[in-house]
């Protein structure tokens, strides 16, 4: 890799940043806290989405003792729309032991915030670099993009090994300003070395080193290997109202969106007329059925293929519902207090 990001090459790109890296709310602090909060929400995020979510979560948690101390559905709430609430949840877990180990104080080592619960090497590194400036590698899949790209590589960049090789030799050339080396690579595959469409070559400060660049292999590389095919789940989407109050579930405690509230849903497609009958199972008379639009949500390993019913109940429900986990929420506390996955987002509207 030396032969790609020589010291010429290195300098050349930490100029490049300086004068063409966006302006970003998290690059104007070296708060450790905030550099971390940043980089947890960005994991699958995209930039623009997670701008209003990281000021709104740094006004109900400026610290690591508001973050430790929230509680689980104001945290949730906080988070609705982002997805992968299991960052949230290890946000928490994580604030909590630095309470507990550290004084409340973030850890200034690279191992000592790799043991932090949802922080891997790519965060640790990201912090450590970004907030104390310590010489470590943060290698994200914008930066294995770069890498792959420049040497001209055609392993599978999600290979473990192929990650700590490169990590090792990325090591070796980290210069002084170790944070601005790690934004700079972070940006050029971010803005430059794009993932999807034609790569900005005439762009990059690197294109004078970049065997894809030189020998047109940027619409080949980075190389990954292929992934399952995503399971289908045919999925019947329940909007249950009696007027002032709406039907959530919460979901189990493992598993996919683990203790979230959802709307009520079965596996299957269900008919219209099917609707009543299945109602009456869960404690529930139909005084109205209405079909909504078709809808679909992708996890990582699953998709749900959605229809969905408005459906407007008798308001005499005595409270006890059939299906588990079920209630029936006040309208005004749905909305406040309780957060609704993004995978039903295509039916949110429809709670008003």
């Amino acid at each position: 890799m030396k032969n790609y990001l020589h010291t010429g090459a290195v300098r050349e790109l930490l100029l490049w940043y300086q004068e063409n890296k966006r302006d970003l709310p998290w690059r104007r602090t070296r708060d450790p806290y905030r550099i971390w909060i940043s980089e947890i929400m960005l994991q699958q995020t995209r930039v623009e989405a997670v701008k209003p979510y990281y000021a709104r979560f740094l006004e109900v948690c400026p610290n690591v003792e508001t973050l430790a101390s929230i509680p689980e559905e104001r945290l949730m709430k906080l988070w609705e729309g982002l997805g992968y609430y299991s960052r949230a949840r290890n946000l928490k877990r994580a604030a909590q032991t630095v309470l507990e180990k550290h004084g409340g104080k973030m850890p200034t080592t690279y191992e000592e915030l790799r043991a932090l619960s949802g922080i891997g090497d790519y965060t640790a590194g990201a912090i450590a670099s970004i907030a104390y400036g310590i010489r470590v590698p943060a290698i994200d899949g914008n930066v294995l993009r770069v890498l792959a790209r420049l040497q001209g590589s055609h392993e599978d960049i999600l290979n473990p090994k192929v990650k700590a090789k490169w990590r090792d030799e990325l090591r070796e050339l980290i210069p002084p300003e170790a944070g601005d080396f790690t934004q700079a690579m972070i940006e050029l595959g971010a803005t430059v070395c794009v993932p999807n469409g034609e790569a900005k070559c005439h762009l990059c400060p690197l294109r004078g080193d970049c065997v894809a660049a030189r020998d047109a292999l940027t619409d080949v590389l980075p190389v990954r290997a292929a992934k399952k095919p995503r399971r289908i789940e045919k999925r019947t989407v329940l909007i249950i109202r009696d007027g002032t109050r709406t039907a959530l579930c919460k979901r189990p405690s493992k598993g996919l969106l683990a203790g979230l509230y959802e709307l009520p849903n079965v596996l299957g497609h269900l008919s219209a007329q099917e609707i009543p009958a299945y109602l009456r199972t869960i404690g529930f008379e139909a005084l109205h059925v209405e079909a909504l639009v078709p809808s679909k949500h992708i996890f990582t390993h699953v998709e749900w293929h959605m229809i969905a019913y408005a459906i407007r109940i008798t308001p005499d429900f005595d409270g006890q519902c059939g299906m588990e986990g079920m209630q029936l929420i006040e309208n005004r506390d749905l909305h406040q207090n309780y957060a609704v996955p993004s995978a039903f987002s295509a039916y949110t509207k429809y709670l008003v």
